[in-house]
């Protein structure tokens, strides 16, 4: 692994984590049962689980 994929790596994760953050905190679920909405921090997580996806699977 190169450090230019490494970043893009980090950085898709960082964007990732903070848009779920920002889903967690203004999609607030009621029940607690949405995955990605019922907190900030597991919209980060989520977001961040789903920027690292993204990430590895446009890498070569």
């Amino acid at each position: 692994m190169n450090t230019t994929m490494i970043f893009k790596v980090v950085v898709s994760v960082l964007v990732g984590g903070i848009l779920g953050a920002v889903t967690g905190y203004f999609g607030k679920c009621s029940s607690g049962a949405c995955p990605l909405t019922a907190t900030p921090w597991r919209g980060a997580v989520y977001g961040a689980v789903l920027g690292l996806i993204f990430s590895l699977s446009l890498n070569k």
